[in-house]
């Protein structure tokens, strides 16, 4: 009985350990697995080493807040959408593609986000669509976008920056303009656009050009009536000079 006892414990454990052995041996198979199709609700694209390079995801699992990425703080504010951001080899946020849309109680409101980011900084190119309609009627944009960002910012330290404005726009608002001009003069935060292509919000279609304090400077479009312009604007914005000639006498 001692001995028939003794065998098929052995017997056991050692079905066991064959079995955790074979499922092992499953997930660490070489070579690409196939699926006809899989439901998740996010995806980490990582190294060897762990380091994130990519996240797919859907609304909830969108990281922000407290959630930390490569043992980085995100973005606090950052509204939760659907959709990928991009990690560099050091794992710093590079970019980045979102969307959304969705009925409103008197229309709708829906937009797409394609940017790259400077490095350890903001956006200096985006492709954005936004497309919303209120009380009738409906109101569509598209461009693709240059910015200049400010050479010295960190993503890291403009959290801080505009956590620290926010706080002081509260007690302070002009002691929070005094503080944002400073961290401007140091080129920590600001940036300004610099070249835009699509369409504009007053329905013309166009390359526009700004300075660099982000003041528009020229401009060649369609309008809404189908009439070609080239407008050439001062520091102040105001038209200086235009081709044809549409100022009225």
């Amino acid at each position: 009985m001692n001995k028939e006892l003794i065998f098929l414990r052995t017997f056991a454990w050692a079905a066991a350990i064959g079995i955790v052995f074979l499922t092992a041996s499953a997930f660490k198979k070489n070579g690409n697995q196939k699926f006809t199709e899989i439901d998740v609700e996010r995806i980490n694209i990582v190294e060897k080493d762990g380091t994130v390079k990519m996240i797919i995801t859907n609304v909830a699992q969108f990281p922000n807040g407290k959630d930390k990425v490569n043992n980085r703080t995100t973005n606090e504010t950052r509204k939760k959408r659907s959709g990928m951001l991009f990690y560099n080899e050091d794992g710093i946020e590079c970019g980045g593609f979102i969307y959304d849309g969705e009925k409103k109680e008197n229309g709708h409101s829906s937009g797409l986000s394609l940017t790259y980011d400077q490095y350890d900084g903001d956006q200096v190119m985006q492709l954005l669509t936004q497309d919303y309609s209120k009380d009738g009627k409906r109101f569509v944009t598209s461009s693709l976008a240059f910015n200049d960002r400010p050479s010295e910012e960190s993503q890291l330290q403009t959290f801080k920056i505009i956590k620290e404005l926010e706080e002081l726009r509260k007690k302070d608002p002009k002691a929070m303009q005094q503080k944002y001009d400073e961290y401007l003069k140091k080129n920590l935060i600001g940036g300004a656009p610099r070249i835009m292509l699509g369409k504009s919000r007053n329905e013309n279609n166009g390359l526009f050009l700004f300075d660099d304090k982000g003041m528009p400077r020229a401009m060649f479009y369609i309008d809404k009536e189908n009439n070609a312009k080239l407008d050439f604007y001062n520091d102040k914005g105001e038209v200086t000079a235009s081709f044809p000639d549409h100022k009225t006498k």
